[in-house]
């Protein structure tokens, strides 16, 4: 995982040596949380969908709500944290999720599941900038920096399998709301610890938020993506053209309007340059595989081969582990190789996994049909992951470098809002919304073929853009920490 801080901040009194591994503690339980719980609910949806009511529509957005909230509110968020203060945007971004959570574990309606979802990624997205700046502030440079953002982006890696892991344990041993309860201790903790350990610290400067393009980029996502749900009854519908039509309008209204403000949420420049787009959009695509693709694989395994709970959790770690057991191997070739053939062969190895993941079948087994996918799509992933927010952050200015950082996150989150939305839509229309074993394996073959053809578009984003010489796409003393 790589990590660059944005521009240093001022107005920070810097805490003593025995409370900064204090403090590391605090923010990375925040990581923890916010990454936990992309993964953590998957594994619990079927049980939530029996025991609240939840049509496949509502399952489906239990999932986007929460990513497509927080994706779509990061910079906005990292704004809030750099002029409100990060201390205060801190504790009110995890109390809020903390209540955000219990009032999840405690609904009784897919509609209100949902809108607890959502606020937990409202308030995620205030938490998570602000975590990151304050571990920016608190190890401003030396060996002890390399050390807390390699335990940081260590857990930010580890988040994923936890969550399947914990999802699968107290889904089955206690009820599925405990995966939205468990995080009220956790903040609990998190907010007694950073009340008392952690200073506050604002940026210099101009102070204007752009509530315009928060507005219009909230709004163009949120119709997009509720236009590509309704199409799982057909895309000719004037509602599915409606409102995709209207979210495209919208987001390019927040396009103009970032060319027209002085303090623009998204500062064009920053996604102008050939190869930093292209490594958003890459990462998009990463987060349509991991949030939206991966959520067929884990009701696959509970649905249709009778898995329980805490054995689709296990059944799904391979891919998490595989990741974190050949990104630090890539890690070491990438200033040999450059990041160009990696980022190609990635999303081409995932294209090929998950055509093989399409060939499931009803009856088949989890060793042979499913066990050889996740693998490949963990190398694959892991070829993707290793060079992306390099690239992504490759030539950044320095006052640009806290943006183009939370960009990086967004795309991923966003990216796997819409791609959940669209897998939905052609499992949907592949017959995936009927209840024989047949015809779920039928729509869960076809969300794969889908995601498939989303890798070899981003295999052709990468022929097309990420190109320069090893030293131009990985230029020395860039400033950024390199972690596994």
């Amino acid at each position: 995982m790589t990590l660059q801080s944005p521009p240093s901040p001022t107005g920070t009194e810097a805490p003593t040596a025995k409370h900064r591994w204090w403090i590391l503690l605090v923010v990375a339980l925040t990581q923890l949380v916010v990454v936990l719980d992309g993964t953590i609910v998957n594994i619990a949806l079927p049980q939530a969908q029996q025991s609240i009511g939840l049509s496949d529509l509502e399952r489906q957005w239990v999932v986007t709500a929460y990513a497509l909230c927080f994706g779509a509110l990061l910079l906005l968020g990292g704004r809030i944290a750099d002029y409100w203060g990060r201390k205060r945007t801190f504790l009110v971004g995890m109390i809020g999720f903390g209540i955000a959570s219990g009032y999840g574990g405690l609904v009784d309606s897919g509609a209100e599941l949902i809108v607890a979802r959502g606020l937990q990624g409202v308030f995620a997205a205030l938490m998570a900038p602000a975590a990151l700046a304050i571990l920016t502030t608190t190890f401003p440079g030396g060996k002890d920096r390399i050390t807390a953002f390699a335990v940081f982006g260590s857990i930010a890696g580890a988040g994923a399998g936890v969550g399947l892991v914990l999802g699968g344990v107290l889904t089955e041993f206690a009820s599925w709301r405990w995966c939205l309860l468990v995080n009220v201790p956790i903040v609990a903790v998190a907010v007694v610890a950073g009340a008392f350990l952690l200073t506050e610290s604002r940026a210099d400067g101009d102070k204007t938020y752009d509530w315009i393009g928060a507005v219009l980029v909230v709004l163009g996502l949120g119709s997009l993506v509720y236009g590509f749900t309704r199409a799982e009854h057909g895309w000719g519908h004037a509602d599915v053209i409606g409102f995709i039509g209207g979210g495209v309008a919208l987001l390019a209204l927040f396009v103009l309007s970032q060319t027209r403000v002085a303090h623009p949420l998204l500062p064009l420049r920053v996604v102008r340059h050939r190869v930093r787009a292209g490594a958003l959009l890459l990462q998009a695509v990463a987060g349509s595989v991991m949030i939206g693709a991966m959520l067929y694989v884990t009701l696959h395994l509970q649905i249709v081969l009778a898995f329980s709970p805490l054995q689709a959790g296990l059944a799904s770690l391979p891919l998490t582990v595989v990741i974190g057991v050949v990104a630090p191997l890539l890690a070491r070739f990438l200033p040999v190789t450059g990041p160009r053939v990696i980022m190609i062969l990635g999303p081409l190895l995932g294209a090929a996994a998950m055509l093989y993941l399409s060939r499931l079948t009803a009856d088949g087994s989890y060793v042979v049909q499913v066990l050889p996918a996740l693998v490949l799509l963990g190398v694959g992933m892991a070829m993707m992951f290793v060079p992306m927010q390099n690239l992504a952050l490759v030539g950044v200015e320095p006052h640009d470098a806290g943006v183009a950082s939370a960009a990086t996150n967004a795309a991923m989150q966003i990216g796997g809002s819409i791609g959940l939305a669209v897998f939905t839509a052609v499992y949907a229309a592949a017959g995936g919304d009927g209840r024989t074993p047949d015809a779920l394996v039928d729509g869960y073959s076809a969300a794969f073929v889908a995601t498939a053809v989303a890798l070899l578009v981003g295999m052709v984003v990468a022929v097309v853009c990420i190109r320069g010489t090893k030293d131009e796409l990985m230029p020395p003393g860039d400033g950024i920490v390199h972690t596994g």
